[in-house]
C-alpha cells in the first residue's frame, strides 16, 4: 500500500503541475475520450463504497479514515482519533462535523467539482474539464467550477486498468491543496442512512 501511495502521490503531484488555468486547451483523442466514458459507465454502476482513506495536505500533514459513497450525492469522511471531524455532503453542500463539540458548519466550496463523481450516472465528458494526463497506467482528469469562493479545482486519478477511483486532489480557491488516496475499497454494500446525515443534537456554526 505503502509503494502504492507513493507511486499515486508523485503522479498526483506531475499531473497538478501539468494543469492549464481555466480550459483544456486542446482535443481529447478518441482513445481518451472512449477511455473516459468507460470510466463513466463503470463507476456509474458502483452504487456504494467505503474503504479507506490517507489524506495529506499542503503542509505534508498525514491523517487517515474512513469513506462511505453512496449515489446519488452521498459521501462521508470520518477521520481516525484523535480527530474529532467528519465531512457530510448531503446533495452539494459539505458540512464539517465535531462529534465532540456536537457542532457543525457548512463547508463554503458547496459547488465543488467532486460530485461529478458523487452523481447518479457519471459523464465526465460533460465536465468543466481543464485538463486530462495519463502516466504508468493512470488516467488524471481534472475539472474546476466558480464557486462564490472562487475556482475550485479537483483531479480525480482513474486506474486505467479496473477503471476505478484511486485518488483525487482538491486545490481550494486560496491555493491549499489536499489530496486523498483510497484503498482497502468494497463496492455496493449497504451503508445505514444516518452516516450520510446531521445528528439533531449537533449545532451549527458560523465561519
Amino acid at each position: 500500500m505503502i509503494r502504492r501511495d507513493a507511486l499515486l502521490l508523485g503522479l498526483s503531484a506531475a499531473f497538478a503541475l501539468s494543469v492549464p488555468a481555466l480550459a483544456l486547451d486542446r482535443a481529447l483523442t478518441p482513445e481518451e475520450q472512449q477511455l473516459i466514458a468507460d470510466i463513466g459507465t463503470h463507476n456509474s454502476a458502483i452504487r456504494s463504497m467505503v474503504g479507506r482513506f490517507l489524506q495529506i495536505d499542503t503542509n505534508g500533514g498525514r491523517t487517515e479514515g474512513t469513506f462511505f459513497l453512496e449515489r446519488p450525492d452521498k459521501i462521508a469522511f470520518r477521520y481516525a482519533p484523535p480527530s474529532r471531524e467528519e465531512i457530510v455532503s448531503i446533495g452539494r453542500g459539505f458540512y464539517v462535523l465535531n462529534r465532540r463539540d456536537e457542532t457543525y458548519y457548512a463547508y463554503p466550496q458547496d459547488s465543488i467539482p467532486l460530485r461529478q463523481f458523487l452523481g447518479d450516472q457519471i459523464n465526465l465528458l460533460n465536465a468543466n474539464v481543464v485538463d486530462v494526463t495519463s502516466s504508468d497506467g493512470y488516467m488524471s482528469i481534472t475539472v474546476i467550477d466558480e464557486t462564490v469562493a472562487g475556482t475550485v479545482q479537483v483531479s480525480l486519478i482513474f486506474d486505467t486498468d479496473t477503471l476505478e477511483l484511486a485518488q483525487w486532489s482538491l486545490v481550494e480557491p486560496s491555493g491549499a491543496e489536499l489530496t486523498f488516496s483510497l484503498y482497502d475499497v468494497e463496492k455496493n454494500v449497504d451503508i445505514p442512512r444516518a452516516f450520510f446525515s446531521i445528528p439533531a443534537t449537533y449545532k451549527p456554526l458560523e465561519q
